[in-house]
């Protein structure tokens, strides 16, 4: 390990930043450096400049993914080189955010069924059932499931905070019978890749994997991820009569405002609103002239 890999990872750890976060941000340095060949602290804001446009336009990553990237370089110059003027040099490329995609309960039930097999099964059903994200999925242990209580238990939480879910009869039974199949010991979703090791949680990508095979093999067009199961999790539970705060709580959102945003996908919500056109006393559709005629003022 260099110096300066060594001085970031102490700067990350005595932050408390997740292993996740910590092992994010340390590639995204590291990437940087390779692309131009060099240190990164020999390098500086041209650079900067040029590796953002190149992760834009040539590379075309997501505005998420090249926010995540701006975000472990900044830290890296600001917090680790104690270089802050840098901070100017790195800014955030702006969002058009879109209203995240949404499946319907029929579309959330073909897309179960249409599982590989009973891991891919379980790992939807836990998305679905408790509108975790894909990284606290992969990350769930067998400690985590209190069947006495119906609870799971998300212990590294985005921000490092725990929470607990309510556990679905129905999830709870999937969850067994996937027990009784694979045995887990420490982590409930564990890895079958040798250099991972057998102790080791699976990576996220396959439970990203388990969600695009099966809308595959479901026929589903829109586009599904496992924050789609989140989305459509929250948005259900909207739909359902929960109120905010609860979905808030259950999401692990620092605040409410980022929950408020499932107000915009919640068709029940979006169709109790009284439109001001219904109130206008127009005239009759059936009088409206079929050609253009414009009355002439007396």
């Amino acid at each position: 390990m260099t110096q300066l890999r060594r001085m970031m990872l102490e700067e990350l750890q005595r932050r408390n930043y997740s292993a996740e976060t910590v092992r994010q941000y340390l590639r995204a340095v590291a990437q940087f450096a390779k692309h131009f060949g060099k240190r990164p602290d020999q390098l500086g804001p041209d650079e900067l400049r040029s590796y953002q446009a190149y992760l834009l336009r040539e590379r075309k990553l997501a505005v998420g993914s090249v926010v995540a990237q701006v975000a472990a370089l900044r830290f890296f110059y600001v917090r680790t080189l104690k270089r802050h003027q840098f901070r100017e040099d790195l800014p955030y490329p702006k969002d058009r955010r879109r209203l995240p995609t949404v499946l319907s309960l029929e579309e959330v039930t073909r897309l179960i069924n249409a599982a590989g097999n009973l891991l891919q099964r379980a790992l939807l059903m836990t998305l679905y059932g408790t509108g975790m994200r894909r990284t606290e999925v992969s990350l769930l242990k067998v400690s985590d499931i209190d069947s006495q209580r119906m609870m799971v238990r998300v212990e590294r939480g985005k921000g490092g905070a725990g929470r607990d879910i309510p556990l679905s009869p129905a999830l709870l039974e999937t969850l067994r019978e996937y027990w009784r199949w694979k045995k887990p010991r420490t982590y409930l979703f564990p890895s079958s890749e040798r250099k991972r090791g057998k102790e080791q949680p699976i990576s996220d990508k396959t439970v990203w994997y388990a969600c695009k095979e099966a809308a595959r093999h479901a026929g589903l067009t829109k586009r599904v991820s496992p924050h789609c199961l989140r989305h459509s999790f929250a948005t259900h539970l909207l739909e359902a009569g929960t109120d905010l705060r609860t979905i808030q709580i259950l999401l692990g959102h620092g605040d409410l405002e980022t929950t408020a945003k499932y107000l915009h996908l919640s068709q029940r919500h979006l169709r109790a609103v009284a439109n001001p056109l219904e109130s206008l006393p127009l005239s009759r559709v059936q009088e409206a002239n079929r050609q253009y005629h414009r009355k002439k003022n007396p």
